[in-house]
């Protein structure tokens, strides 16, 4: 195992973040693992937030005995979207130049929360951010486009992300079980992000945690 820096930065709540036009995903209720892939090498290296494994079987099995829960993930991964993934980094635009890919997925099952995982449960991925590595991550609408036809999150809402609709997701209107996360800009120099959580997540929360329950709130 490697220790590495966040892999994937911390989203900030709603709060002061540009009202402009966005793309708002659903906010699964999961672990988030990335996986990276090299023009070379192909796909080589796994892990969480906070730690890395080579993608080999010593490196599964010494991701597996640090994360028990999250044991099914590489086999899911293989079995599900490395394929088509890999399809179109090797043939569209500007991935084509890429030597260096990274790729953000969700794991969870149906009843999955706060990051905890149930064993017997049909666990699955969703791909939410691709990041090619030393240019950032891809814009929402680009996105969409190119990785749309694999198990993406969800999209929610296209618009500008006012107060309005931030209000309607907490209140539960969208149907979703966390939130969404707003993804805006067309490039590197200006890409934001905001998560929203509902109020239902809320209490969950409160219920599950009592007064901890901050550090799983926006």
């Amino acid at each position: 195992m490697a220790a590495t820096p966040l892999t994937y930065p911390k989203i900030p709540g709603s709060k002061g973040c540009p009202g402009t036009q966005c793309i708002a995903f659903e906010k699964y209720d999961g672990t988030n693992l990335h996986w990276t892939w090299d023009r070379d090498f192909g796909w080589h290296e796994f892990g969480t937030r906070r730690d890395s494994f080579q993608l080999t079987p010593d490196g599964v099995s010494e991701f597996c005995r640090a994360h028990t829960e999250l044991r099914r993930a590489s086999d899911i991964f293989r079995q599900t979207i490395a394929d088509g993934i890999e399809a179109v980094l090797k043939s569209h635009g500007e991935y084509q130049k890429a030597q260096e890919v990274r790729i953000f997925t969700e794991f969870l099952g149906p009843r999955s929360f706060a990051g905890r995982h149930q064993a017997d449960d049909d666990h699955y991925l969703k791909l939410f951010d691709v990041e090619i590595v030393g240019n950032g991550i891809v814009p929402p609408l680009r996105f969409v486009e190119d990785f749309q036809h694999l198990a993406i999150a969800r999209v929610i809402y296209r618009g500008r992300l006012t107060g309005r609709f931030a209000e309607d997701v907490r209140q539960g209107r969208y149907g979703v079980n966390e939130g969404v996360v707003c993804k805006g800009g067309t490039g590197k120099s200006d890409l934001w992000m905001a998560k929203i959580k509902t109020n239902a997540y809320l209490e969950r929360l409160k219920q599950a945690f009592a007064d901890r329950w901050e550090e799983y709130w926006e």
